[in-house]
């Protein structure tokens, strides 16, 4: 597939994909929803890397969605059958929307986003399916839905509920006002704030290349017991993590790791393997 809103670098074992629109602001087309999800899938299925960085170019990270995914095609205005099942239509298409965030969400590896400027309407959603967000200081979320009439239904609610306090979530999603960087690290959205998007990335790169020297099956081990616990009673979560380390614990790569300690080198832990999805 030739990208048409991303550029894609790996290197290290950091796959690094940029929203690569910046004179659109990296507003979102029909062609951004069909692509990041293949990419990411890609990058993950094929166990390409071992960490994901999602950044931006330009002034602003992202304007969210592009006013072409409701105008051009039949996906909002599906034509055809009565209200009702035009209604389940449309359903299915919000349904599609959310199914191209939950791909960064369902990744193996971690993904980190870096954002500068604005993060608007879509691009909240899709921020609060990363695993790690940093931020510039001239940056802000907005859920702009509401000032165009809408409710914010690919991702933000189900998400945001479980990343910041939900008097925040009401009064963004009621008002439509601007979080600001600093307010977004103060109430745990951002995890820091950086005076440039050169100083934001080098941390950012140097966070994913400590992660990448870490061994693959813990990292994506742990990453599915975060999640899982997030979604779940901790009962379940105990349980469930029991399970996990009955079958995925790694003496073998938990000996290297102690030898490259003692002997003051780095570890060498093999790749994931990738996922089989034809028989």
């Amino acid at each position: 597939m030739t990208e048409t809103c991303f550029a894609v670098s790996i290197e290290n074992n950091v796959a690094h994909i940029v929203l690569n629109r910046p004179k659109a602001f990296n507003a979102m087309p029909r062609a951004f929803w069909n692509e990041l999800p293949v990419i990411v899938n890609d990058i993950s299925d094929n166990a390409k890397a071992r960490v994901i960085v999602l950044s931006s170019t330009g002034k602003h990270f992202t304007a969210g969605m592009d006013i072409s995914v409701f105008t051009d095609g039949d996906g909002v205005s599906a034509s055809g059958g009565d209200q009702y099942s035009r209604a389940e239509a449309f359903r299915q298409f919000v349904l599609t929307l959310q199914g191209s965030f939950n791909c960064l969400d369902n990744a193996r590896m971690p993904v980190i986003a870096a954002i500068q400027g604005g993060c608007i309407g879509a691009g909240v959603d899709m921020t609060s399916a990363c695993d790690i967000r940093y931020a510039t200081e001239d940056a802000f979320f907005q859920i702009a839905e509401i000032n165009i009439a809408m409710t914010a239904d690919v991702g933000t609610f189900p998400r945001l509920c479980k990343l910041i306090p939900e008097g925040w979530v009401r009064e963004l999603a009621y008002a439509g006002r601007r979080l600001p960087a600093q307010r977004a690290k103060e109430i745990g959205l951002v995890n820091d704030v950086f005076a440039t998007q050169d100083a934001m990335l080098a941390h950012v790169m140097e966070l994913a290349g400590e992660i990448a020297s870490k061994a693959p099956v813990a990292i994506a081990g742990s990453k599915r017991m975060i999640n899982y616990a997030r979604d779940h009673a901790i009962a379940d979560g105990l349980d469930y993590i029991a399970t996990w380390q009955a079958g995925m614990f790694s003496p073998p790569h938990m000996m290297e790791a102690f030898a490259a300690k003692a002997q003051k080198r780095d570890a060498n832990f093999p790749d994931l393997a990738p996922v089989r999805k034809k028989m």
